[in-house]
């Protein structure tokens, strides 16, 4: 096999630069031919419309949707992956509205259930919010891709970020099922167990908590809690906060008779803040749902509640189990509650 000419793919990188193809890293040139292995990994047809921007008048394709999975580096295989993804964002919201050009810029994150996980080497363990793996890397960059080359949602033009989220088009992981000690998050919202799915959500931030030091699993939820009750990161009257906790914490949460359920039950009663905190950082009246400042004390003995109900608190179990570490991660909005299958691995 003659080894390929790197002057020539040089140029070719080069030209996808010039084009402002680029999400600033390097792509993949889309021959072709390579496209047309992505499409054959897919019963739908090149030209059917996947996802809208009503507000800019755009629309993305199978075919686009192709074309940027191969620009991030994805393998064909991948491709279903893709598709999944980026159907279970379009029933978030804020995805299908205003969110991609959102002020505080927006990251997807993408959570991969059942069999693929193994099928196509996604890290479900140590380092899964980190780099290393081409899976986990390469689908979000081409969720990214889409909303930048079909919607024309670049940075400094259409995209209004303020300062944006390291990694924004980075976290995908798979759940780490097998040292879970609960149902699937795909089986939580209300797909078959062993199902190969993908759920999503847009992201605002995310804060690790590391508590490593007790086995008191009450001492682990009011850690846990606090976090979540941070003022910096309350904007809205009602709050949507994930938790992706590390396998240690999950298994010591259960291991006092606590299921998925009942953490989420404990996190709606605990995680807020009173009125005097609210007051103190001019968060205190609501405009709308918008959280602004008052100068009244009143109800500052009141304690408020953010979290209104459990589908404002998903729960994920990922990571690797060698120190006691969880990830709290700031929902934009609301998560939608759903997981889509991928074609083609019932």
């Amino acid at each position: 096999m003659t080894a390929p000419d790197p002057v020539v793919a040089q140029e070719a990188i080069e030209y996808c630069y010039e084009q402002g193809w680029t999400d600033g890293l390097p792509v993949v040139p889309a021959s072709r031919p390579l496209v047309d292995q992505f499409l054959a990994r897919t019963a739908r047809a090149p030209e059917e419309v996947i996802g809208r921007v009503e507000q800019l008048d755009r629309e993305c394709t199978v075919e686009q949707a192709a074309i940027s999975a191969a620009m991030a580096g994805c393998r064909p295989e991948y491709f279903p992956v893709v598709l999944a993804a980026w159907d279970a964002l379009m029933l978030d919201r804020a995805a299908r509205g205003g969110g991609w050009q959102s002020t505080s810029g927006p990251s997807p994150m993408l959570v991969v259930n059942g069999p693929v996980r193994q099928e196509l080497g996604f890290n479900s363990t140590g380092g899964v919010f980190g780099p290393g793996f081409r899976p986990n890397a390469t689908v979000p960059r081409a969720i990214g891709l889409m909303v930048r080359n079909a919607f024309g949602i670049h940075p400094h033009v259409l995209e209004q970020a303020t300062q944006g989220l390291p990694g924004r088009w980075q976290i995908c992981f798979g759940e780490n099922e097998e040292e879970s000690p609960w149902e699937p998050l795909s089986v939580s919202a209300g797909l078959g167990d062993g199902v190969s799915a993908v759920t999503a959500m847009l992201l605002r931030t995310v804060e690790y908590v590391d508590n490593r030091h007790t086995q008191d699993h009450e001492q682990v939820l009011w850690d846990l809690a606090d976090t979540m009750s941070r003022t910096g990161a309350l904007i809205f009257r009602e709050a949507s906060y994930g938790l992706v906790l590390g396998p240690e914490h999950a298994q010591l949460l259960a291991k006092n008779g606590m299921s998925k359920q009942d953490v989420q039950a404990w996190m709606i009663e605990h995680v807020g803040r009173t009125g005097r905190d609210l007051r103190r950082a001019g968060k205190s009246a609501g405009e709308k749902h918008v959280r602004g400042a008052s100068e009244s004390t009143d109800g500052d003995d009141e304690f408020q509640r953010f979290l209104p109900s459990p589908r404002h608190v998903p729960v994920v179990v990922a990571g690797s189990r060698n120190a006691a570490m969880s990830m709290v991660v700031r929902v934009f909005g609301e998560w939608s509650g759903n997981a889509v299958a991928v074609e083609g691995t019932a």
